[in-house]
């Protein structure tokens, strides 16, 4: 929630990722003030930026069931992602690879076998600690029994949340190499990686490499990490 991408933000992090929320509204606010003038009443203004807080919580709420694989959002399910957001806090994970993984969670025997397709999501294996498991462990055999009560199928399921949760996204690292390549004049990385967007959510064999983890040396490379509003 604390993190920000963008090197001018690193300082205060106004717009860090926990903040969306609260400065997308802010900015809202912002425009209101701006075409005022040519409105000249408040009331259509008031009333917009009074419903954005609870649009965007029921949207949110809708977009995370999908992402879970849940027929919809229940008030009960607070609790189920508010524990995520906590577990997805305690070691360094790949959020696109920690939610494809979530497709075949269910297709597992035991609560220990539960984390085995989350894994490969995780940049450090040695923070992974028992007790870390145990935590993740036991929050994952609450989502399978969330789950259970909807009644859906695994395979169903498995084809639901991939047609949500992306194996391919543009990563920092593969949009540098591919800028590497273009300024020595070969352009193929950025025509095989605008291939592989075309379909984000499908599987592409022999396109794995595109939906690997950030390599560690990209970690502080410029344009591989943090960038500027300007990059």
């Amino acid at each position: 929630p604390d993190w920000t991408p963008n090197t001018t933000d690193a300082a205060n992090r106004r717009y860090r990722f926990g903040q969306q929320p609260a400065i997308g509204q802010w900015n809202l606010l912002q425009l209101a003030n701006a075409i005022f003038p040519l409105i000249g009443k408040t009331e259509a203004l008031e009333a917009v930026l009074t419903d954005y807080a609870r649009n965007y919580t029921s949207a949110s709420q809708a977009m995370m069931a999908r992402k879970l694989g849940l027929r919809a959002y229940q008030s009960s399910d607070d609790a189920l992602i508010g524990e995520m957001n906590a577990i997805l806090q305690l070691l360094e994970t790949d959020m696109t690879l920690f939610f494809r993984g979530l497709a075949d969670v269910q297709t597992r025997r035991t609560d220990r076998a539960l984390i085995e397709p989350l894994l490969g999501a995780y940049y450090v294996p040695e923070q992974l600690t028992p007790q870390i498991r145990e935590r993740i462990e036991r929050w994952l055999g609450v989502y399978v029994a969330r789950l259970r009560e909807d009644g859906v199928d695994a395979a169903t399921l498995r084809a639901n949340m991939n047609a949500v949760n992306p194996k391919y996204v543009l990563r920092n690292y593969l949009a540098q190499l591919a800028i590497d390549k273009a300024e020595q004049g070969d352009y193929s990385m950025v025509v095989e990686l605008l291939d592989v967007l075309r379909a984000p959510y499908a599987e592409q064999a022999g396109r794995e490499t595109f939906a690997q983890k950030r390599p560690d040396w990209a970690r502080h490379r410029v344009g591989c990490s943090m960038l500027s509003c300007s990059s």
